[in-house]
C-alpha cells in the first residue's frame, strides 16, 4: 500500500528525530554525522538532505525517511537514505531517491553515486530496482 508523505527540507531542530530514525534503521553513524558535520555539508552548494514526513493527525508530523544529496560540481552522491522499518514498501524510499535525484539533477549533475555495504543485499536489490547499476570498483577512504 502507498503512504502519503510530504518531502520537506531537513530543519536542524529535526536532528535528534533523525538520528534515532537512523540507529533504528540499521544505519552506521558515524563522526561526520554529528549536527555541525550536517550544517558544513548543507551550507555547501549542491548539498540537500530531505525527510520524509507522515501525518498523524493531531499530532505533529512523523519523520519516516531520510536522504543526503551532494554534488561536488563533477560527481554527485547520495548518502543516509533511510526509512523506518514499519513505513518500508509504501514507496517513502522510492520518493525520496527521485526527490534527491531531481535536486541533484537541477544542480547539473549527469552522474549519481551511492555507496551500499557489503552483505546489504537488501539495499541493493533496492538500488537496483531504481535502475543503479554495480561498478567494479574498490573504495578507499582516509581519515584523521
Amino acid at each position: 500500500m502507498k503512504q502519503q508523505a510530504r518531502i520537506p527540507a531537513f530543519m536542524p531542530e529535526d536532528y535528534d528525530e533523525v538520528l534515532a530514525l537512523w540507529r533504528e534503521s540499521g544505519l552506521t553513524v558515524k563522526r561526520s554525522d554529528t549536527l555541525q558535520e550536517l550544517k558544513k555539508l548543507l551550507a555547501l552548494p549542491g548539498s540537500v538532505f530531505l525527510t520524509a514526513e507522515a501525518d498523524r493527525g493531531d499530532m505533529p508530523p512523523e519523520i519516516v525517511g531520510t536522504v543526503i544529496g551532494a554534488w561536488d560540481g563533477r560527481r554527485a552522491w547520495i548518502y543516509h537514505l533511510a526509512v523506518k522499518p514499519v513505513a518500508r514498501r509504501g514507496r517513502i524510499g522510492s520518493g525520496l531517491m527521485s526527490a534527491v535525484e531531481q535536486s541533484l539533477r537541477d544542480c547539473g549533475a549527469i552522474k549519481v553515486n551511492l555507496l551500499v555495504e557489503p552483505g546489504n543485499r537488501q539495499a541493493a536489490a533496492f538500488y537496483r530496482a531504481l535502475g543503479y547499476s554495480d561498478q567494479p570498483l574498490q573504495f578507499f577512504s582516509k581519515a584523521d
